[in-house]
């Protein structure tokens, strides 16, 4: 298989990565669950250099540097210029954070540099997930840590599925896709991801199937929105090429498919979130 993700760097810096900048705040909100499953799991300790695989718009590795404090380090890499500038703004006069536009599975990485990876929903995306992180394991030093964030089952996943159906009732169905292929859900199969940590010579590979709440801000019908803006919803939209009439009409049914979700504290979508460890070997 190809090690050219030269296609998701595309999709990331064009209309996806623009979309998640102009949402930024909202998208932060509605996976802050997720981040803070992520860093009960990580022990990151104050003084470590911190690796950030897929960061985005900069909220896992700005959260990331203020638990490592001022003297330890954040280096966020992610593949779109779209999302790492913004990151990088959010982030001025920072001292302890970087950025960098990089894939992962082919960046040169200082060789043994960093005590901790990781990653909210950033490695999902590898076309050879071994390889890939083949090539991160240069740069982790003996015994350090890896705590990273992925979708679990499509099936346990209503944000996905809701905006999913709403769009295809409304277009109809895109081409259908191999879920194993780089995607939100290719790391879904935790016997799968553990096996791919393994053959790239990680060790102490386990992994945490965890039920979550994520907590998207707003009203219901701003919520809708939101999930049809990104995700299988705006896809299926681009791919039909859908007018806006056809986005809202496709809010409105993923709206009263989300009431459901609505508590007394806003609307709470169910999640199933894998959480995997490894660790580079001490030597």
């Amino acid at each position: 298989m190809s090690q050219d993700n030269s296609d998701q760097a595309a999709f990331w810096t064009t209309s996806a990565g623009q979309k998640w900048v102009e949402q930024q705040e909202m998208l932060d909100a509605f996976m802050q669950p997720v981040l803070d499953g992520l860093f009960e799991r990580a022990p990151l300790r104050a003084g470590d250099r911190v690796l950030d695989i897929g960061c985005g718009t900069g909220a896992s590795t700005l959260q990331a540097a203020d638990r490592v404090g001022a003297d330890g380090f954040v280096f966020g890499a992610d593949i779109s210029p779209t999302m790492l500038a913004h990151a990088s703004a959010r982030a001025e006069g920072a001292s302890n954070v970087a950025f960098e536009v990089a894939d992962a599975a082919a960046y040169r990485f200082d060789t043994q540099s960093f005590d901790h990876l990781i990653s909210r929903f950033g490695v999902m995306f590898f076309a050879e997930p071994v390889a890939a992180f083949r090539n991160i394991l240069t740069g982790l030093k003996p015994g350090a840590e890896v705590t990273f964030a992925a979708w679990g089952q499509i099936q346990q996943n209503p944000w996905f599925t809701i905006a999913a159906q709403a769009a295809k009732e409304a277009l109809g169905a895109p081409p259908s896709v191999d879920p194993d292929a780089p995607g939100p859900f290719a790391f879904r199969d935790v016997a799968r991801v553990t096996d791919i940590l393994t053959e790239a010579g990680f060790t102490d590979v386990s992994a945490d199937v965890a039920e979550i709440h994520l907590s998207p801000p707003g009203l219901l019908p701003e919520v809708a929105r939101m999930a049809t803006s990104v995700g299988p919803a705006a896809r299926t939209v681009d791919y039909f090429q859908g007018s806006a009439a056809d986005a809202d009409a496709i809010a409105v049914r993923v709206e009263k498919a989300f009431e459901a979700f609505q508590t007394d504290q806003g609307v709470r979508v169910p999640a199933e979130i894998n959480f995997f460890k490894a660790r580079r070997a001490d030597r």
